[in-house]
Parts: structure tokens; C-alpha cells; sequence
């Protein structure tokens, strides 16, 4: 696994990225959903397993669920299961920040 830095700090994080706000983030032409949900990061594909449409474009519900526009399917955003079964997992990225940045993991 490769570790990308995508923000200088954790501070610069918070500050681009609203909680419950999906935002698209694209590393080495991979389109993946960023997600501040109650100040915890989580990084899923973007694209949602059942029928592909983009997951930055949905919203996240109370439980940190995001929830495809299309379909109304939802994943959790820790494990990327599809709540009802009914789509396969979404794939999940690591997240961490420390002292020299904000880093996804590839």
C-alpha cells in the first residue's frame, strides 16, 4: 500500500472537507468518495457497486451511512457493506493523519 498525501495537516482537512459533505477526491485516476462524518474520516470507491453512479454526488445519513443518489442504496462507511445485501461491498481506503500530513492509503 502506498500512503498519499492529499492535505498538508488534519486542520486543512476539516476545513475543505464538511462533515457529511462526500467529496470527490481523484489519486492516480481513482475516483474515491472522502467523508467527515462526526469529525472521523472514511474513504470508500466512488462509484456505487450497484448500478455506478458517483457516491460524492449522495449524502450521508445520521448513522454514517452515505446513500447512492440513483438508487437510494446504502453503505456503511467504515466496512463499505451495502446495508440490505442487495450490491456488493464498496472498496474501502485507509485514512490517517499525523504530524507530516493527511494521507489516503492506495
Amino acid at each position: 500500500m502506498e500512503w498519499i498525501k492529499i492535505f498538508g495537516n488534519k486542520s486543512e482537512a476539516d476545513h475543505r472537507i464538511m462533515n457529511d459533505k462526500p467529496q470527490l477526491i481523484i489519486i492516480d485516476g481513482k475516483r474515491i468518495c472522502l467523508v467527515r462524518h462526526k469529525d472521523e474520516y472514511a474513504a470508500v470507491q466512488d462509484d456505487c457497486s450497484h448500478n455506478g453512479e458517483s457516491l460524492s454526488k449522495g449524502i450521508v445519513n445520521y448513522l454514517g451511512e452515505i446513500i447512492c443518489p440513483w438508487h437510494n442504496y446504502c453503505f456503511e462507511l467504515k466496512g463499505g457493506k451495502e446495508i440490505k445485501g442487495r450490491s456488493p461491498d464498496l472498496k474501502t481506503f485507509p485514512v490517517k493523519a499525523d504530524d507530516t500530513g493527511f494521507f489516503i492509503g492506495i
